[in-house]
Parts: C-alpha cells; structure tokens; sequence
C-alpha cells in the first residue's frame, strides 16, 4: 500500500539509528505514567488535547509522559503533513536534545485501530524501532494495525486545529537535515510550518 510505505519510509529517520541501536530503557528508565492523562498541545494552528490511554500501549504511554514533561516537544514543527493521511511530529528543535532522547522503545501490541484522531508512534521497518516522532491520523487508517503502529491516545478536542495544520511543504523537508540542524534547518528553508509552542500534561 503506498501510504503505508510512505510512513515505513519516513519513519526510517525517526529511528534513524534505530538499527544496533540501544533502546532507551537500556540507559534510561521512562518514568511510569498514569492509567490515563491528557497532554495539551498550544499550537501555532489552535490548542488541541490528547487523551493517553496507558493499558493501549504501556511503553508507548510512558515513553510520551517522560518526553513531554521533560519538555521535548516544545517548538516541535509539524513537518511531514500528508492530507487525508496523518500529520508527523517529534524531531526536538535542538540536535543535542534529540540526540539525548533518539533511543528506541519496546512495541507494544496493537489494541486499538489508527481511527481518525487516534495518536501513535512513528517505526521503521525494524521492530523495537519507536523513538520520539509521533503522528495524528487525519482519517481512519486501519490498514496500519497489522504493521505494529499501535495508537497510545487520542485527540479529544481540538482536532479542527489539527486539520488547520499547514500541509502547503508535503514531506518535503528531509529529516536528516532537521536531525542534524534542528529549527535552524526548518526555520530558514520552511519557515511557514506549524509547531507546537509548549505541550504540558494536565492536571
């Protein structure tokens, strides 16, 4: 399926050393998040909320909960939009900070379907290779649960900001680039992308 192959494709440098490459457990324990929490996400497109479900993807849940209360996703820009498929996030705007937080999680099985405003890490072809790029489906991609893409949370308000996201760049900016430069790279060659200004968990 080509969008499928689009996201494997892509997704190689959200892992981009995801091959021999030590998970992020192994150096680092994720703090063990609630059964259930809400992430809000202040975007330049409008604020929306995720709702994380830790009993549909526990590692995926907790890895989420340590990123964003460490701050990660903050000045994240939206840049892989793909309309009527998913818009993709996650690469910091700083290199230094990327590569402190780039190791791989353990999958988790797949219990819920890639619905529309369903939440969920980007892989590689690789198993075990989710690090920190995450993606909202615009639409119901089900197709994508039996290649290990198991959605963590969903979108509970919202969502019409998320389809407000500026899709006018596609997939072009290269993601080595914005792994090596940071926002100085997507500032300067697509400086019209949406991004998130600060997530914060709610409480």
């Amino acid at each position: 399926m080509q969008m499928r192959s689009m996201l494997m494709c892509a997704a190689v440098v959200a892992g981009v050393a995801a091959f021999g490459m030590m998970t992020y457990a192994a150096q680092a324990e994720d703090e063990k998040a609630p059964e259930t929490f809400k992430v809000k996400f202040d975007s330049s497109a409008g604020p929306f909320v995720v709702q994380v479900h830790r009993s549909w993807a526990p590692n995926a849940a907790d890895h989420f909960y340590t990123l964003v209360k460490n701050g990660f996703y903050d000045e994240a820009r939206f840049f892989r939009v793909v309309p009527n498929f998913m818009v993709q996030f996650g690469i910091n705007a700083d290199p230094a900070v990327q590569t402190k937080f780039k190791n791989s999680i353990k999958d988790d099985p797949v219990k819920q379907s890639n619905k529309r405003g369903y939440v969920t890490f980007a892989q590689t072809s690789a198993p075990n290779s989710r690090s920190t790029q995450i993606f909202v489906n615009f639409k119901d991609n089900s197709f994508l649960d039996s290649q290990r893409f198991a959605p963590f949370g969903e979108v509970t308000s919202g969502m019409d900001a998320v389809d407000k996201i500026n899709a006018e760049y596609g997939e072009k900016p290269n993601q080595g680039s914005i792994q090596s430069q940071g926002n100085t790279y997507l500032k300067a060659q697509f400086p019209k992308l949406d991004y998130v200004k600060k997530a914060t968990i709610e409480k």
